[in-house]
């Protein structure tokens, strides 16, 4: 085997030299940076959505922020009117409950007043009626029938007992 040589080991060195020399310069000079730039191309890059993924919390928190506001103003405002409704309806219920608390209260004078009328011409035929069977009742008795103005007395002295 050549390799093996040493006499062919100068030559073999003096390439290995040459070569490795030019593979580092190379390495050094073109491959290097443009490695560097891809990587710091990516580190920015990386850097860059991170902002925004941050930016875009920030506004993500804010937004649900505003959201919890507008809905617990929401929620205020809805309880405020449900009360404002449960106050109106109190009012016309009572306003309502007035006005049907009067009717029935002139109703009942009405009927009152029609009953004790009733009462009063009933109470006047009671007494006629009662006039008539207590002048029958006397003239069966006694056979003779008694003076109006007697009878009328009698009953009405009868109906204060």
């Amino acid at each position: 085997m050549p390799q093996l040589n040493p006499l062919d080991w100068a030559p073999q060195l003096i390439w290995l030299l040459i070569t490795f020399g030019i593979l580092y310069l190379l390495m050094v000079y073109v491959a290097l940076p443009r490695i560097g730039a891809v990587i710091e191309a990516r580190a920015d890059h990386i850097a860059k959505d991170l902002a925004t993924a941050d930016k875009f919390r920030r506004e993500t928190e804010e937004a649900i922020a505003a959201y919890e506001q507008a809905l617990a103003e929401a929620k205020q405002k809805a309880h405020a009117i449900v009360e404002a409704g449960r106050v109106k309806l109190k009012e016309e219920t009572a306003a309502e409950r007035a006005k049907l608390d009067r009717q029935l209260g002139k109703k009942g004078a009405e009927a009152e007043a029609r009953i004790a009328e009733a009462k009063n011409s009933a109470m006047r035929e009671v007494n006629a009626v009662a006039a008539d069977v207590a002048a029958d009742i006397v003239r069966q008795l006694i056979g003779v029938a008694p003076a109006k103005a007697e009878i009328d007395q009698a009953v009405s002295a009868a109906r204060k007992d």
